[in-house]
């Protein structure tokens, strides 16, 4: 080897070894631009390694000791100088805390979960627009629809091509063109079964999906249907126009899967197709009395009033 070949193979070490002292040292500041300090676009792998970084339990959520390494890296990654984390006072954590939550948590539960975290990094725009977040479903009814178009096995689950289909189809439909290539859309299925697939069986279960594809809101998360207030025939009614999606007076199939996947909800964080179809069976056994497989006003007025009365209990007993 010449001594010029040495001396380049010796630099190139070097660069190595500081990229990796960098890393090592504050995870954030490969993602910046040397020159202008600021962000880089994130590709889906990219986002799912700063992600993967910051949730070291996995629970899906950045949050406590996490949340407060993140913030210190990704303030302190800013400077043009290798500044270390804990540069970052306690006290300015604080504060720098407050205001990021403010901007960043939208449900204000005091961590950052992965649609949060996508809001604050710049990332590739169809990547983007995968996370819905100008657009979400108007109610379950209309999420139970869209799982049925395209579990096309009836298996229960949206496994991998299921699920490819669905976002080359949510991006044609957010874009209204089809530039996205085949590379690209395995690349973003795979990087969404990482960030939903909570239990990692390769597929997504019904309430995966749901965190893929959020509701504006559940509506029987509402104070009048936790027993603060006595449930009015206004209430009853809202409740019955939201789910009785054609009209027709009763709520059935889609509407019935729909309101009762909000339901199940309520008592059940994960859930499956077999959960639903199980509570299907046990509330209809409970109230349809004419046993024709939708619930129609009177009906739904019985589990209502039977919802409200059982979390009443519930507050008493706290």
């Amino acid at each position: 080897m010449s001594a010029s070949t040495a001396v380049e193979a010796a630099a190139a070490a070097a660069r190595a070894k500081k990229l990796n002292l960098d890393k090592a040292t504050n995870f954030m500041r490969q993602y910046r631009d040397p020159q202008s300090r600021e962000l880089k676009k994130l590709s889906a792998n990219q986002f799912m390694e700063v992600w993967s970084h910051y949730d070291k339990d996995g629970n899906g959520y950045i949050e406590g000791t996490e949340l407060d390494g993140f913030l210190r890296e990704f303030v302190s990654s800013a400077n043009a100088t290798d500044v270390s984390p804990e540069a970052v006072s306690d006290a300015m954590l604080v504060e720098l805390k407050q205001c990021f939550m403010e901007a960043y948590d939208d449900n204000q539960d005091g961590k950052i979960d992965i649609r949060e975290l996508a809001q604050l990094l710049p990332m590739e725009e169809n990547f983007l627009l995968l996370f819905r977040f100008d657009n979400p479903l108007e109610s379950s009814v209309e999420f139970m629809k869209i799982w049925r178009e395209y579990d096309i096995d009836g298996s229960g689950y949206i496994e991998a091509d299921e699920l490819k289909n669905f976002l080359r189809d949510l991006l044609k439909e957010a874009k209204k063109i089809n530039d996205v290539s085949e590379d690209k859309l395995i690349e973003y299925t795979d990087t969404m079964l990482q960030v939903f697939d909570a239990n990692k069986d390769g597929r997504l279960q019904l309430s995966e999906m749901a965190k893929l594809l959020p509701v504006k809101e559940n509506f029987l998360c509402r104070q009048v249907f936790k027993g603060a207030t006595k449930l009015t025939k206004d209430d009853i009614e809202r409740v019955f126009s939201l789910y009785d999606r054609d009209n027709n007076g009763t709520i059935e199939n889609e509407e019935l899967r729909g309101f009762l996947k909000d339901l199940l909800e309520l008592v059940k964080k994960d859930y499956d197709a077999q959960d639903l179809q199980d509570f299907e069976e046990t509330i209809l056994r409970g109230v349809d009395y004419n046993q024709d497989g939708k619930i129609n006003r009177k009906e739904l007025t019985m589990i209502l009033l039977a919802l409200a009365k059982h979390n009443q209990e519930e507050e008493t007993s706290a």
